[in-house]
């Protein structure tokens, strides 16, 4: 063996110790501070499902809480330990319960990530059924000054996306309102105010139904096996065990003025109307394009000719023509202009 192949194994043995035991930047030290991290993380998902639990008023053990955060029940075991040494839960026979000050804690996460979702909704164009994804992630790496900024900017909204509310900087958070969809009576009208992320499938599924927080609905009929109920003219189906994921409140008169009457994919070429309002499901940079084209309330649009393909569509605005496609124009309200004659 050559005398330089020694003094490479020789340089690869010295060098091996100090890339794993390195202070900062060793392996071993970057493997404990993501261990910590992990468990940090998991620590704070905790004190979440357990306010979730407690504001639903669920009870909440060990295997329960397994099951909410998808790690082993001796994981959580190990971060319960972690959570009661910093008087954050305690124990009531099998129940685990949040402290006053793991309550304080669990709000201060929840408030990051539904004023993520916020602002995932309002100011980017990410896919609806990202928000609490991503919002998952971000909660665990923002402060409290960095998200009450973030709040202002955003207008300090009460309620995310989903309609669930946002607790204040000062940690308050009203209690929960409305019903499920299911216990709507036949042939009663009523608002969605709530659509509920978890799990990630039955979401996914409400949200290609085309159901958001602020749509009219109308139920139909029910019975132990589906739902048969009304939105924007369409029937739909629901199970009735899914339908526990949508709440819904008694319709009052002003929630009608933008979510009911005639789709702008309604109206025939060449008709004139009046622009109702634009709906709630249509946010950020596409609501404000919308407006900033003129569609505001009280403005006329006419429908002035469609591209070969079907879309997109040519509309009179204010003498001016602008081009719409099919899902800007279905968030887009309208009524007929009574004719005097």
């Amino acid at each position: 063996m050559s005398v330089w192949i020694k003094i490479l194994m020789l340089s690869g043995l010295l060098l091996v110790p100090l890339l794993v035991f390195m202070p900062e930047k060793g392996l071993w030290t970057r493997w404990r501070r993501r261990r910590q991290n992990m468990l940090r993380v998991w620590m704070e998902d905790a004190l979440k499902a357990l306010y979730n639990c407690e504001y639903k008023g669920i009870s909440c053990d060990v295997g329960g809480l397994a099951g909410r955060l998808g790690i082993s029940q001796d994981r959580v075991l190990q971060v319960l330990q972690k959570l009661r040494d910093q008087s954050l839960v305690k124990t009531e026979g099998e129940q685990v319960l949040l402290t006053r000050l793991g309550r304080s804690y669990a709000l201060r996460i929840i408030r990051i990530h539904r004023i993520w979702e916020s602002y995932l909704a309002n100011e980017t164009g990410m896919a609806e059924t990202d928000w609490h994804r991503l919002a998952d992630l971000r909660e665990h790496e923002l402060s409290m000054e960095e998200v009450n900024a973030l709040a202002g900017r955003l207008g300090n909204p009460v309620f995310d996306p989903h309609g669930d509310p946002i607790p204040s900087a000062t940690g308050e958070l009203p209690r929960p309102k409305g019903m499920p969809l299911r216990d709507l009576p036949e042939g009663k009208e009523g608002i969605i105010i709530h659509l509920e992320d978890e799990p990630p499938e039955v979401y996914a599924q409400l949200v290609a139904m085309g159901l958001y927080p602020g749509m009219v609905v109308r139920m139909l009929e029910k019975d132990d096996k589906r739902l048969r109920f009304e939105a924007h003219g369409e029937e739909l189906l629901l199970a009735p065990l899914l339908s526990s994921n949508v709440t819904v409140r008694a319709l009052e008169e002003e929630d009608r003025v933008f979510d009911a009457g005639l789709s702008l994919l309604e109206v025939p070429l060449g008709e004139e109307v009046e622009v109702a309002g634009i709906s709630r499901a249509c946010r950020g940079q596409q609501r404000r394009r919308l407006m900033d084209l003129g569609i505001v309330r009280g403005n006329h649009i006419k429908p002035l000719f469609r591209a070969p393909g079907g879309e997109p569509t040519a509309y009179d605005v204010l003498g001016a023509s602008i081009a719409l496609r099919e899902e800007q124009a279905k968030h887009i309200f309208v009524k007929r202009i009574q004719n005097d004659k």
